[in-house]
């Protein structure tokens, strides 16, 4: 009588930057960035899992003000255990290291310049542009699926979401980006619908980050969970759980229970932005989360001696996804997102 077993093929070490890393372990790693007039460190945890499998990229800190997914990212050092791992993670502790330590929103202080729309970057850039082609060469194109963490910046109220990128050229790799996405959790799900979009064609700029990976014919998801560039546990928290349901979605581990079942997310394809015609300051009168009715009044923008110069009405139903909820405002930057339902 002949006897069969199922077994798991064994995982082989993992080399990152010419170092291995056995099964079921992790490494760290501070990657050296410089350039004639500045350098930085981009911090980088590799984990190895003990049964062969898939490849993970996660970035964390694009938008170094982004506190929540930061943080979980540190808590992410110790949950995710190499020992009970199928695959490897790659994870981008702090991608924007200067814009965190100089609390700086958006844009780098060193060079002024937003990691998020510089994908997928130059290797004898600025000092941003160097971050982006490091991980564009060394995270997302060893990547078999990839996330990025996002949360609302210092001015920004914003509503948690995951959200997913989709093309009706790639259905199957937009498939599995909405079951990634869906399975994070989250009770709304944002599509980043890039039919037609400019950033898609070979010679463009991806600008974002996980752009860049899904051009690359890569699953990608976005988080956005955190609000106001502010710590608040809780949202630290629903990050790290976030990534620990994807890793079980993605059979990186093993399901714990039966709570980890998804149930159907309110699914927002649409957005409508408004932007400010002026500098000057702004007034909202809303919170992010809220309903919304077009024409409500969502806010108005005053120059420096309280007059006003924009009043901000809805421009259709839906839900308020995002909101300036500090007094500083630019021209041209959003001042309301709307979700359509």
């Amino acid at each position: 009588m002949l006897l069969f077993s199922c077994t798991t093929i064994a995982q082989s070490s993992y080399y990152f930057e010419n170092k291995e890393i056995k099964p079921g372990t992790k490494e760290h790693f501070l990657i050296p960035v410089s350039t004639e007039n500045n350098a930085t460190l981009i911090p980088i945890t590799v984990f190895n899992g003990i049964k062969n499998g898939k490849t993970l990229g996660i970035t964390a800190g694009v938008h170094g003000y982004e506190l929540s997914p930061i943080m979980a990212a540190q808590k992410l050092i110790t949950s995710i255990d190499p020992a009970k791992l199928s695959g490897v993670v790659i994870l981008v502790q702090i991608a924007n290291l200067e814009s965190f330590l100089g609390r700086s929103p958006y844009v780098s202080p060193v060079d002024g310049k937003n990691l998020g729309r510089t994908f997928p970057g130059s290797k004898d850039g600025t000092n941003t542009e160097k971050i982006a082609d490091y991980i564009t060469q060394n995270i997302i194109a060893k990547a078999d699926y990839f996330l990025d963490m996002h949360s609302g910046d210092a001015p920004e109220d914003l509503i948690q979401y995951g959200a997913y990128y989709s093309n009706a050229a790639m259905p199957e790799i937009s498939k599995t980006g909405r079951e990634m996405a869906i399975a994070l959790g989250f009770d709304r799900v944002v599509v980043f619908n890039t039919d037609g979009k400019k950033y898609m064609h070979k010679n463009e700029l991806s600008l974002y980050c996980t752009a860049e990976a899904f051009k690359r014919g890569i699953p990608s998801i976005d988080i956005e969970c955190g609000r106001l560039g502010i710590m608040e546990e809780s949202a630290v928290k629903k990050n790290e759980q976030s990534v620990i349901r994807l890793l079980e979605h993605l059979n990186f581990l093993s399901l714990k229970s039966q709570k980890n079942k998804t149930k159907e997310p309110l699914i927002i394809s649409d957005r409508i932005y408004t932007e400010s015609k002026f500098d000057g300051i702004f007034y909202p009168e809303k919170k992010a989360g809220e309903y919304v009715k077009k024409g409500m009044k969502l806010g108005c923008v005053t120059n420096y001696f309280g007059e006003v110069l924009q009043t901000v009405y809805a421009e259709d139903d839906g839900l308020l996804m995002l909101i300036i909820s500090t007094p500083a405002i630019n021209k041209g930057e959003s001042l309301t997102v709307i979700g359509k339902i």
